[in-house]
């Protein structure tokens, strides 16, 4: 019990003498805390950032709604061949809708799309922006939120109604700020009546791009106002089941060799696939700058290290006296080489619970721009912890070695 209690009271010997060194030299003690700080305040923003980033695009990848999608698209012409046999179908048009939309007991939505740009006035003047027309099956089955007013009906379908509705984006740039819901706009000269707003999502592809920044109107209307020569630019197919998806590729590319005369000029895109490779891409990308931000925080803790081995050099000179007369009155070499060893522990210590703080609160304040918010990221903090005081035991072992070396005779001559 006594040689524990002594323990402890030399323990505490060695933190309160370390603080009063680090008090008594504020400015060297300043800076290698400093630098101590902002290591850990890297590794504990940045590792909590890249969850909040990893989880953020997951989210949007889960939200795209592309399983089970796949699209009937135009075929680019390879060579002079597929050129000149190309030129002679109309190519994807509104024409072509009743065939390919033939109803299928595998297919839970067909839902054509057009495409192109116009001129808009918005609220700063005129802008080129896109404009799709697309069915009322489209928002639902891709995943389209409404965020104020409502989405296009089968009844603006049949009526051909000149109603739109707005991209989260493109509804704070055309009014500046003002509810957009109700008011008109004008799209290359014909005027739409705004009925509804999309809600912010993630941008993973130009579909997305252009429902977040241009203006979604009926296919019909989009037909008779907007393009005269009625080009289709897509017609996606929803899926009742994965296990169908060669069988409907094949339908749909039959279909649409039927209604162009026997010429083979679209393609099937598989938007699942798709998305698939582009999380790949996305965890690839996020592996290396993991890799990168994680090097460079290590460096300026690596940095933080050798400033405590410079500020323990300098408290060995400068209490080499101190370090005699202790030997001299009975400490032992051991009780001397814990107590530097020590010392370097608890600079390390006060930087890494300063960086941890300024980490937390960093995160605490960008957790609203995150779906789930922004928790510290607990392996970061005990990762950036953990190599703080090992720096500071490797940094700490020579000074604290040269202490305990050091010889009474000597240290008080």
């Amino acid at each position: 019990m006594n040689r524990t209690f002594r323990r402890l009271a030399l323990a505490w010997e060695v933190v309160t003498s370390s603080l009063h060194e680090i008090w008594a030299h504020k400015t060297r003690s300043l800076l290698t805390l400093t630098l101590l700080m902002l290591g850990v305040f890297a590794l504990v923003v940045m590792t909590s950032v890249l969850d909040g980033i990893h989880d953020k695009v997951n989210t949007g990848f889960e939200g795209m709604s592309w399983d089970g999608t796949v699209v009937l698209a135009p075929k680019e012409a390879e060579t002079s061949e597929e050129q000149k046999r190309f030129s002679m179908s109309p190519g994807l048009r509104m024409e072509d809708v009743p065939r390919l939309t033939a109803p299928y007991e595998r297919v839970a939505a067909f839902m054509p799309r057009a495409t192109k740009r116009v001129a808009v006035k918005v609220a700063g003047g005129t802008e080129r922006v896109f404009v799709a027309g697309i069915t009322p099956e489209y928002l639902p089955h891709m995943n389209r939120k409404i965020a104020a007013g409502r989405g296009l009906t089968e009844d603006d379908q049949r009526r051909r109604s000149p109603v739109a509705v707005l991209g989260a984006t493109m509804a704070s740039k055309l009014l500046a700020g003002a509810d957009p819901v109700g008011r008109d706009v004008d799209v290359d000269g014909v005027r739409f009546r705004v009925v509804g707003v999309l809600a912010p999502q993630m941008i993973f592809s130009e579909d997305t791009y252009i429902d977040s920044n241009g203006i979604l109107v009926p296919l019909e209307a989009y037909m008779d106002r907007l393009d005269p020569t009625h080009t289709l630019s897509q017609v996606g197919v929803k899926l009742r089941a994965m296990r169908d998806i060669k069988d409907v590729s094949a339908l749909m590319l039959g279909r649409a060799r039927q209604a162009h005369h026997g010429i083979e000029d679209t393609k099937i895109v598989d938007l699942g696939a798709e998305a698939a490779k582009a999380h790949r891409q996305f965890e690839s990308q996020m592996h290396g700058w993991t890799v990168v931000l994680l090097s460079l925080a290590g460096t300026v803790l690596l940095v933080g290290g050798v400033g405590v081995l410079s500020v323990m050099l300098i408290s060995f000179s400068e209490r080499r006296y101190e370090i005699g007369l202790r030997k001299a009155m009975g400490a032992s070499d051991h009780q001397i080489f814990l107590q530097f060893l020590l010392e370097a522990v608890v600079m390390s210590s006060l930087g890494a619970l300063a960086g941890t703080f300024a980490g937390a609160g960093v995160c605490q304040a960008l957790s609203s721009n995150f779906p789930y918010g922004l928790p510290v990221n607990f392996m970061g903090l005990v990762v950036a912890w953990i190599v703080a005081l090992v720096l500071a035991l490797l940094f700490g072992l020579y000074p604290a070695i040269n202490a305990m070396r050091l010889s009474p005779m000597e240290a008080m001559r």
